[in-house]
C-alpha cells in the first residue's frame, strides 16, 4: 500500500456519512411495505401456535387485552421484517466502506463468513419453525390444560326431557340458512349464520369451545410474538457455532488440535445452550435443540480443518497446493 492510497480523515468521514445516507434511506419505504404486509405477516407467524391449540382441543384463537396490542404488535413485526430486509443492504454498505482499506487475503475471509453466517441464521430459524416450535408448543399446551375441573358428575335426563341436537361438520356449510347452527371440528367452535351480505354471503358469527379444564390455554397475541422473535434471535445466534469455532482456530487464540480434544465439554455446552434456549423442561426438546448443535460443532471442526486460515488467504480451492504470491497479500 502505497501513501498515495491512503485517503485524508477527512474523505473517509465523506464516504462514512455517505454510505451511512445509503443505508437509512431504505429504511423508510421498506418499513412502510413491510406495514402494508403486517397482517399477513402476523397471521404467519400466529399459524403455529393456531394449529396446535387446535390439535389439543382448545379454542384456537390469541387475545388482545388492550386497544393498541394488535396494532403495536404489528408496527414490532412491520420493524423486524424491515430490519430484515434492509439488514444485508446496510452490512453491503459497511463492506464498501471498508473493503478498499483491506488486504485481498483478508478480504477472503469476509467472502467465506458472511454468506455462512446468513445461511446458518436462515438455517436455525427454519428449525425452529419447522422442528422444534410445534413440539415445545404441543407440550406446553397440553400440559397447561391438564388441570381438569374437579368433581364432574352425571345424572340422567329427567323424564320429557330432549337435548337439542346439533350437526357436527369438518368445514362450514357451502351456503347456510339464516339461523343455521352447527359445531365446526376443525375450529373447535360453534357457528351460527346471522344473516347474508348484499351479494348473499353469509354471515358467520361463533362461540368457541375448549376442553373441560380449569386452565384455560388463551394466550395474548403481544406475548407470543415477542417470545417467538426472541427465540428466533436466540437461534439465528446460536447456529453460527461453525463461524465462532472457525474464527477461534483462524485468529489462533484455540488451536484445532485443543477444539477436537474438548468435544465431551463442547457436547456439555450444546446440552446446556438447548436448556437455556428452550422454554420447556422436558428432555426431548432439549436433544432436539443440542443434537444440531453438537452437529455444529463438529461442521465448524471440519471446515476448520479443510480451511485453515493459510488456504484460505490464497483461495477456496481446498485441495489447492500452491504457495501465496504477492497478489495474495496485496493491498487496495
Amino acid at each position: 500500500m502505497t501513501d498515495s492510497s491512503i485517503m485524508p480523515l477527512g474523505a473517509h468521514l465523506d464516504e462514512l456519512r455517505r454510505r451511512l445516507v445509503f443505508a437509512l434511506i431504505a429504511f423508510i419505504p421498506v418499513f412502510f411495505v413491510a406495514f402494508a404486509y403486517g397482517v399477513p405477516i402476523l397471521e404467519l407467524m400466529l399459524r403455529p401456535v393456531i394449529l396446535s391449540l387446535r390439535e389439543a382441543g382448545q379454542s384456537a384463537q390469541l387475545q388482545a387485552t388492550g386497544p393498541l396490542e394488535t396494532f403495536s404488535t404489528v408496527i414490532k413485526v412491520a420493524f423486524i421484517a424491515t430490519l430484515i430486509v434492509v439488514g444485508p443492504w446496510a452490512l453491503l454498505q459497511l463492506w464498501l466502506f471498508v473493503a478498499p482499506g483491506l488486504f485481498a487475503h483478508e478480504r477472503r475471509f469476509a467472502y467465506l463468513l458472511v454468506p455462512m453466517s446468513f445461511v446458518l441464521a436462515i438455517g436455525g430459524v427454519a428449525f425452529l419453525f419447522k422442528v422444534l416450535l410445534p413440539i415445545m408448543l404441543a407440550f406446553l399446551i397440553t400440559f397447561g390444560g391438564n388441570v381438569r375441573e374437579p368433581g364432574l358428575r352425571t345424572a340422567p335426563v329427567p323424564e320429557g326431557v330432549t337435548l337439542p341436537g346439533v350437526p357436527v361438520l369438518a368445514a362450514d356449510p357451502e351456503n347456510p340458512g339464516i339461523g343455521a347452527m352447527w359445531v365446526n371440528s376443525t375450529l373447535n367452535a360453534i357457528r351460527l349464520c346471522q344473516g347474508k351480505t348484499d351479494d348473499g354471503m353469509p354471515i358467520i358469527k361463533q362461540v368457541a369451545l375448549t376442553r373441560s379444564t380449569q386452565i384455560a390455554q388463551q394466550y395474548r397475541v403481544s406475548e407470543y410474538v415477542g417470545l417467538l422473535l426472541s427465540m428466533s434471535l436466540a437461534f439465528s445466534v446460536a447456529f453460527q457455532m461453525p463461524v465462532v469455532v472457525m474464527m477461534l482456530g483462524w485468529a489462533g487464540i484455540i488451536e484445532p488440535a485443543t477444539l477436537r480434544r474438548f468435544r465431551k465439554q463442547a457436547l456439555i455446552v450444546c446440552a446446556a445452550l438447548g436448556a437455556v434456549l428452550t422454554p420447556t423442561a422436558d428432555p426431548l426438546t432439549m436433544l432436539l435443540l443440542a443434537g444440531p448443535l453438537y452437529g455444529l460443532y463438529e461442521m465448524g471442526l471440519l471446515m476448520l480443518r479443510l480451511l485453515p486460515a493459510s488456504r484460505v488467504s490464497r483461495g477456496f480451492d481446498i485441495f489447492s497446493r500452491r504457495k501465496p504470491t504477492p497478489d495474495d497479500t496485496e493491498g487496495p
